[in-house]
């Protein structure tokens, strides 16, 4: 669909609303609708269970199962939003693809995209196949002998098995040797979304770093699309889940002119108006390409306090056609609050505590449940450089004490 900006901006509740349904509503979705609510905008939460962190301050919130496609179009139907933007991967994109060609809803970015990003076999082949750029080995499989074929005569040892749909590291498993691969087979079984049953291994690259390139389609004073970078964001992971993050990271002048260029091609292929999450390995000027969100990414947590405008404020501003502003307004970092216990409900102790420096901040996300490894709040916190910040944001989320309410 066509990339206009819409028309002006209205009163939410009123015929002149501007409506926006968010298609998934946890942290993420959250700093979404409260940046599309400093514009004027009517926002519609969906989610899979109720009192979701993005159904407590959005106008409406429903609860379905997003990869029902009856449930998702009859919701859509139902509200008839202005545009749909997803924030999670389990969605029945088909129907979001059907409604985008017949000109019912704008998808940001667009259907394809979201088709596309959602499925590690999509894009993995676009960007690596199509698109030409270098990514670390890989061969997909959807079999248990498939699999230990595939790595036998193709990717060798230490390598990764991800399953080609699931999110925030899910399922993912490093194998060191053949006894691995029966076990890796069954969490990605158990762990993927809509896609289970398939699989992609990956060999292993040897890099220094990871890094996100958040990457903004928006459009220009003569409603043009153009491509703008916030600097690069560094990121460490446990399990295949973002613990920490920082920007800016740090890398050589032509390591990060050579994300760019494979960032802006991915994107340019994908289309539409938004912020998207290109995630690359780094080892002194090679880069290599990992995988992209069509959306805010966990790691961009950081930009609440590191960025004059947050990755929120700019996936909200380039939907709706506005202006948008990716300077780096100081060095900032995050840490993830894990809920470490399994409660039906928590609270949060030590908060002033770990507020007391200055430079800092909370997100407690309002999760309904905790569980030992569900993210229930992000420390963040800025300095002069990014080692300072990266020690402030982890003291900071250390000192937060999630108790269990019985």
């Amino acid at each position: 669909m066509s990339e206009a900006p819409l028309p002006a901006l209205g009163t939410p509740m009123s015929p002149a609303a501007v409506r926006v349904m968010l298609l998934g509503a946890g942290e993420l979705g959250k700093e979404v609708i409260i940046a599309l609510q400093r514009f004027g905008v009517e926002v519609i939460a969906v989610d899979r269970y109720a009192d979701a962190p993005g159904h407590q301050v959005a106008h409406r919130a429903h609860v379905i199962d997003m990869t029902d496609r009856r449930a998702l179009r009859d919701v859509i139907s139902l509200e008839a939003p202005d545009i749909v933007v997803p924030e999670i991967e389990a969605i029945a994109t088909d129907v979001l693809t059907g409604l985008e060609a017949s000109g019912t809803v704008r998808v940001t970015p667009t259907a394809r995209a979201v088709q596309l990003t959602m499925n590690r076999e999509g894009i993995r082949k676009l960007a690596a196949e199509t698109l030409q750029l270098p990514t670390s080995p890989y061969r997909f499989a959807g079999s248990l002998n498939e699999l230990t074929q595939a790595i036998n005569e193709h990717i060798g040892y230490p390598c990764f098995v991800k399953p080609v749909m699931s999110s925030s590291g899910k399922g993912q498993a490093r194998i060191d040797g053949p006894e691995g691969i029966a076990e890796a087979w069954r969490q990605a079984q158990k762990c993927g979304r809509t896609g289970a049953g398939r699989v992609i291994v990956e060999g292993l690259v040897k890099f220094d770093y990871e890094i996100t390139l958040l990457t903004v389609r928006s459009l220009n004073g003569q409603g043009e699309a153009q491509t703008t970078f916030c600097e690069p964001i560094g990121h460490r992971q446990d399990q295949g889940d973002y613990v920490e993050s920082w920007q800016p990271q740090a890398m050589s002048s032509t390591a990060l002119q050579r994300a760019r260029d494979m960032a802006q091609k991915v994107t340019d292929n994908l289309g539409g108006l938004g912020v998207f999450g290109v995630e690359f390995f780094v080892a002194g000027d090679e880069v290599w390409f990992s995988e992209v969100s069509p959306r805010p990414h966990d790691t961009g947590l950081v930009t609440l306090i590191s960025q004059t405008q947050s990755e929120f404020d700019l996936h909200a501003r380039a939907l709706l056609g506005l202006p948008t502003d990716t300077s780096l307004r100081q060095p900032g970092a995050s840490a993830v609050i894990y809920g470490g216990t399994d409660a039906k409900a928590v609270r949060f102790d030590n908060v002033a505590q770990a507020l007391a420096e200055p430079g800092t901040d909370l997100r407690l996300f309002g999760k309904p449940e905790a569980f030992e490894r569900r993210r229930m709040g992000v420390a963040l916190a800025t300095s002069s450089n990014t080692d300072e910040a990266r020690s402030l944001a982890q003291r900071v989320a250390g000192t937060v004490r999630v108790v269990p309410v019985l």
